[in-house]
């Protein structure tokens, strides 16, 4: 990886999205560290789409909060720290009550990254590691090539564990979304 030479904040991103040069571009940023998010794949979109309409009935059925796809989600008082996961689970006590016009300044209970071809586990596992550093609950890392996903939570001395779980296995909701279960199958189907 190149050394970067500047430090990125959350409003150097805000500029930069707003810039006529980059309107579709996606940005986010770890530890000061930019980084583009590109524009995903069909199997990758098409994940997401499965995984954010399981999870959405569910927690609409169940008045749980809300599920959101590609929203900005920042640490409180972090002004370096900017997240994107493709998929987020917001509990009701967590959620704003009005839907933010700016990133959401928390991390959501629940983050799913589905990988791209594009990026490297180690640096899905690295937004897993900040993602549960400050504030989340349950990550999930979904890799629709390989047919397998990673459950990510924070252990019992609060480092980050992982788990893998093979293609025939579900995903759990564990206590962020109780009784969510969810076959991986169905997220890869296709």
């Amino acid at each position: 990886m190149a050394t970067q030479e500047r430090v990125y904040t959350i409003d150097d991103v805000r500029r930069l999205e707003q810039q006529p040069l980059n309107p579709t571009e996606k940005y986010y940023l770890i530890d000061g560290e930019l980084a583009i998010k590109m524009a995903p794949a069909q199997q990758h979109a098409l994940g997401a789409s499965e995984l954010s309409r399981h999870l959405g009935n569910f927690v609409a059925e169940h008045g749980l909060g809300r599920v959101l796809v590609e929203c900005g989600y920042h640490p409180p008082d972090v002004r370096r720290t900017v997240l994107l996961p493709d998929v987020s689970f917001e509990s009701r006590a967590r959620a704003s009550e009005a839907p933010l016009p700016t990133y959401a300044p928390y991390m959501p209970d629940l983050a799913v990254e589905i990988i791209s071809p594009s990026q490297s586990f180690a640096q899905v596992r690295r937004k897993a590691e900040v993602c549960l550093r400050y504030g989340s609950a349950l990550v999930w890392l979904l890799d629709p090539a390989a047919k397998f996903a990673e459950v990510w939570r924070r252990g019992d001395a609060g480092a980050p564990q992982g788990e893998r779980i093979a293609a025939d296995g579900e995903l759990s909701g564990e206590d962020i979304l109780p009784g969510f279960r969810l076959p991986l199958s169905r997220v890869f189907a296709n």
